[in-house]
């Protein structure tokens, strides 16, 4: 990535790292049981942030289980704390199950094992943005790598804030949505078959042409719930 470039990338990265508030408690058990995550699973948690969701898993998968809190190189050559932080939860108390990695998206095989549950949450529009293709790994590379990962009859399940309608990937960069159609068209590309899909999250009055971070909807976007299955 050129400087100018990479300057461009940073400063849109840190927009998107505004907070958003997480789910009140029954969304998060609602969310974590859609996942189909139990005890002894084996679960990627991809791109952490604050690791709310590496805790949730790190409790549901118990002492057989593991949580691998995998952030992507692509996001600590720009925010090295990610790592760090991660790190960090996994000294906690009761955190034996965690483990923090790194490496390229398209490397993850080479820092967790084959895994029952790989989570992804409102990071999919991310894989079509200039940040994260940066080193050339692509939204069909990534999936593919998925793939390879999950054990059979894996999970790969994807939370993210909804475009408008037929809008595709042309609002990733800008307004960090995706259209739910452009993300199940790309997942079953790589052999996924679509298990289930929820309305939790849906909000019907979201007008999907505003930016996630602004404060008219932000916390309250439109977003799409897939849960996909490796055969």
């Amino acid at each position: 990535m050129d400087r100018r470039l990479a300057r461009g990338a940073l400063v849109e990265f840190k927009n998107a790292m505004e907070e958003i508030p997480m789910y009140d408690p029954t969304r998060q058990s609602e969310l974590i049981r859609f996942a189909r995550a139990g005890a002894g699973s084996t679960v990627i948690d991809v791109y952490p942030g604050d690791g709310d969701w590496t805790r949730l898993f790190s409790d549901v998968v118990g002492a057989e289980g593991h949580v691998y809190s995998f952030v992507p190189t692509e996001i600590a050559d720009v925010k090295p704390d990610q790592l760090d932080n991660m790190r960090a939860l996994a000294k906690e108390p009761g955190r034996e199950n965690v483990e923090a990695v790194s490496a390229d998206l398209v490397a993850m095989p080479d820092v967790t094992p084959p895994a029952d549950v790989l989570w992804l949450h409102l990071f999919y529009h991310d894989l079509h943005t200039a940040l994260i293709q940066a080193k050339g790994a692509t939204a069909a590379d990534f999936n593919r790598v998925v793939y390879e990962q999950l054990k059979p009859g894996g999970f790969y399940v994807i939370v993210d804030h909804a475009a408008a309608a037929a809008a595709g990937t042309s609002d990733t960069q800008s307004l960090h949505r995706i259209d739910p159609v452009s993300v199940r068209v790309e997942v079953e590309a790589a052999g996924f078959v679509l298990d289930a899909q929820s309305t939790l999250l849906a909000n019907k009055d979201d007008p999907h042409s505003v930016k996630v971070f602004d404060a008219s909807i932000k916390g309250e976007t439109d977003r799409f719930v897939y849960r996909f299955v490796k055969p």
